[in-house]
């Protein structure tokens, strides 16, 4: 699908991804962004784009941000949160928003949908992980939740003549990145006190990390270029970094010179998967690659979320 032209609605375009694939697209497409602005920000929506306030929960609001005229849904819409109080709660949440993203496309003869789903799909696989790995064991409720929804988005593909993009992300890492990711967080201790900062698990956790702007690039790459019934791409990086080397770019950058204390554990929390990569070499073959490494990712990410509102 040729992405310029095109009716986009955006669920979730206020927050971290949306918001960034809104400014990408804005400029060629007729943009509508539906967003609660719970984790999001009505600020970061760019000029020029259609914005419904609401809860996708609301078939109302759903009606309104995808309608007759809408040619392709983006839906990032999701509770994200990894210390979620209630994860069945969230699991219960983040399917039914899909179902009734699903549902409203089908109503209106909405064909195209792109999905962001998460590595949490694979649970603790061998690395590098292929999308075709199986089976697929997540071990968090928000993991469970992306599988589900995957599935139910495959069934309106194969029943339904709706062409489904699949993004299986890595950690996805820069500005508007919000409070509850590793970048962040380490900031906003070490703004706290420069001389400590705690570290959840054993710092030894190691996983791949993308920039965002590689990020919405290869999300538009992967709709532009592939047009299989269900397609599935991880995006990430070839590279790694751990939990520690993060804390140490971190600091680097703030000129601090902390004393590291560990929670202990391999895990950061429940549910945390201690060490992912996953492939990208099916990427690779539709002409996409990363620029950045792991490393180079975090540190362009910190530099840029130093001058920013954390909240």
């Amino acid at each position: 699908m040729e992405l310029s032209g095109k009716r986009v609605s955006i669920t979730g375009g206020g927050g971290f991804v949306g918001s960034h694939l809104a400014d990408r697209l804005v400029a060629d497409n007729d943009v509508v962004v539906a967003d609660r602005f719970g984790a999001g920000r009505r600020e970061w929506v760019p000029d020029g784009a259609t914005v419904v306030e609401g809860d996708l929960q609301d078939p109302a609001i759903v009606a309104e941000a995808i309608d007759t005229e809408t040619d392709v849904v983006f839906h990032v819409a999701a509770d994200k949160r990894i210390d979620a109080e209630d994860p069945d709660e969230q699991f219960r949440r983040n399917t039914a928003l899909t179902a009734n993203v699903a549902e409203r496309m089908d109503a209106v003869g909405c064909r195209s949908v792109a999905f962001t789903s998460s590595s949490t799909v694979y649970g603790e696989a061998p690395r590098p992980t292929p999308e075709d790995y199986a089976p697929l064991e997540p071990i968090s409720m928000y993991g469970a939740a992306k599988l589900a929804e995957e599935s139910l988005l495959s069934v309106y593909a194969h029943s339904h003549d709706v062409t489904v993009w699949t993004f299986r992300f890595a950690n996805i890492v820069g500005p508007r990145l919000q409070r509850g990711a590793v970048v962040p967080d380490f900031i906003l201790k070490l703004r706290r006190d420069p001389t400590a900062l705690e570290i959840l698990g054993d710092g030894r956790q190691e996983k791949s990390y993308m920039h965002i702007d590689e990020c919405i690039e290869a999300m538009v790459h992967v709709v532009e270029h592939a047009d299989a019934p269900v397609n599935t791409y991880n995006l990430g990086t070839r590279t790694t970094t751990s939990v520690r080397t993060i804390a140490d770019i971190v600091a680097d950058e703030m000129g601090a010179d902390p004393e590291y204390e560990f929670t202990g554990g391999e895990r950061g929390w429940t549910g945390d998967v201690p060490r992912m990569r996953l492939s990208v070499e099916k990427l690779a073959g539709l002409g996409f690659e990363p620029t950045d490494s792991s490393d180079e990712a975090v540190r362009r990410a910190t530099r840029e979320l130093l001058d920013a509102d954390l909240g």
